[in-house]
């Protein structure tokens, strides 16, 4: 059995806690948890989740710690638990811009570290996240954070100096496709059409045009011209998106979403 720890009960923490309680690896974890807030760790308990009462505790009794905290607090929190970090101790961080190397100067100089950027739709079991590690992590420790992942939605190794860049890609994404989203609500409240029928409408269509792109075989430019029928209503409207500069307004979007995580980087 592996002993695994949150030190944070927030959104995120939990959903993972609870994806992994809710599936077939809590019969190989124990789980346990932390949170200045004990409300949220009490609320945990059905989840069979044990609550700690210090960062302490948790590092004494687990030997994979996630830090599901935000990236403004983790100082305070690696200074905490330096004293209790050991050797064999695997530090996963979920904290955007937080560097490997940040978390062994806070620590131990010989941490093992995984780098984790998950998103929110992990809290339905749908995540997407990306997963890194330095060279103290041994196959079989990272495998196991890895499964975590894998059953909360999908999880795809990168190398580690890539962690900032895909930030907008999975775990900045969710909030970019939404404001895309709210466009064409907004548009369907405009001409009269209830709200309740385009959203059902428009988040299938956004569903089905994802499986489209992973399972049709075809190219995103393929998938484009398949729906886009000379003269017709889609060509009307993909030139105003062309004059718009959709594709260069996204790579702003995502060099700046870069840029700051480069900017919270330790």
């Amino acid at each position: 059995m592996s002993n695994i720890g949150f030190i944070g009960a927030g959104n995120m923490g939990t959903a993972i806690m609870k994806g992994i309680s809710t599936s077939s690896l809590s019969n190989e974890i124990n789980l346990f948890a932390f949170d200045p807030c004990t409300e949220k760790v009490e609320a945990l308990s059905q989840y069979k989740i044990s609550a700690c009462a210090s960062e302490k505790e948790i590092m004494d009794k687990c030997n994979f710690v996630f830090l599901a905290v935000k990236p403004q607090i983790i100082e305070g929190v690696l200074e905490t638990i330096a004293a209790y970090t050991k050797k064999d101790t695997v530090i996963i961080s979920i904290a955007a811009g937080i560097s490997d190397e940040f978390i062994a100067k806070k620590t131990i100089s010989d941490a093992k570290v995984i780098l984790v950027m998950p998103n929110t739709p992990l809290l339905l079991g749908e995540g997407a996240s990306a997963l890194s590690r330095n060279e103290r992590v041994t196959d079989e420790e990272f495998e196991i954070v890895l499964n975590i992942f894998k059953i909360c939605g999908k999880a795809v190794v990168i190398p580690k100096d890539k962690m900032k860049e895909i930030i907008a890609i999975n775990g900045s994404s969710p909030a970019f496709i939404y404001l895309f989203a709210k466009g064409f609500i907004d548009y369907a409240a405009s001409v009269g059409i209830d709200k309740a029928a385009a959203e059902e409408l428009f988040t299938q269509s956004l569903i089905g045009s994802a499986k489209m792109i992973t399972d049709s075989g075809n190219t995103i430019d393929e998938l484009i011209k398949m729906v886009s029928s000379p003269g017709g209503t889609t060509l009307a409207g993909l030139d105003r998106l062309y004059e718009g500069k959709l594709t260069d307004v996204v790579m702003n979007c995502c060099e700046s979403c870069t840029k700051r995580a480069y900017e919270l980087s330790k």
